[in-house]
């Protein structure tokens, strides 16, 4: 059964926000999986920074990062926060990648959805919302990561149970969209959190789907 207030949702979204152009392209899985180890509790512009500095220092791919010295990696990494211990899982999964995988994430992103998350999240650094994110992102696969603005919006606005954790609300989205969907859910929800509903001060009177807001129903 359709959910016809999450279809209206996600209908105004696509109408009051454009879609990067970057979301046009498949983007290399290594290089994702090495931004989201960097952007873990680090906001956009420090993850960016970040690693224009270690892409300026190393080529990033498996072999580099894995022959490099954690210690070399970690200079490049110090605006991001928590840079020693994603320093130490670059390097890690990096090594990883070369033995396991010959340097390759093909084999491993062409296994079924839940083989290939479950290869993920065996990798250093590696938890749900950055195995999703390199799923969704490098292989297409139909999987909505859960970072912070997905998992307040997702609330607000009702699509998820407000004391539910990551699966939780992972698996409520999916419930609700096709998965052809999930990838403009993700990134809709993500615009609309940083423009509208922000964590400290939401601008509801602003916001385009206030009239289909749980919260701003309530409040």
């Amino acid at each position: 059964m359709v959910d016809t207030r999450s279809q209206e949702i996600l209908k105004t979204l696509r109408e009051a926000f454009s879609m990067p152009k970057w979301t046009t392209s498949t983007c290399d899985p290594f290089r994702m999986l090495i931004v989201t180890i960097i952007s873990q509790n680090t906001n956009d512009r420090n993850t960016e920074k970040a690693f224009k500095n270690l892409s300026n220092k190393f080529r990033i791919d498996p072999e580099t990062l894995g022959n490099a010295k954690a210690l070399d990696i970690q200079k490049n990494l110090e605006v991001a926060g928590l840079y020693r211990n994603k320093s130490k899982a670059i390097k890690q999964v990096s090594q990883i990648i070369l033995e396991k995988y010959h340097g390759n994430m093909k084999q491993l992103l062409s296994l079924p959805l839940e083989d290939a998350r479950r290869e993920l999240l065996q990798l250093p650094g590696v938890g749900p919302k950055t195995a999703d994110v390199v799923l969704l992102f490098s292989a297409g696969k139909p999987t909505i990561p859960i970072d912070t603005h997905v998992n307040r919006v997702s609330k607000r606005l009702g699509l998820a149970p407000e004391d539910g954790g990551y699966e939780i609300v992972r698996a409520a989205l999916q419930s609700l969209y096709d998965p052809r969907d999930y990838f403009a859910v993700h990134i809709l929800l993500i615009l609309h959190g940083r423009r509208y509903c922000r964590a400290r001060t939401p601008l509801c009177e602003e916001c385009p789907v206030s009239s289909l807001c749980q919260a701003h129903r309530t409040s």
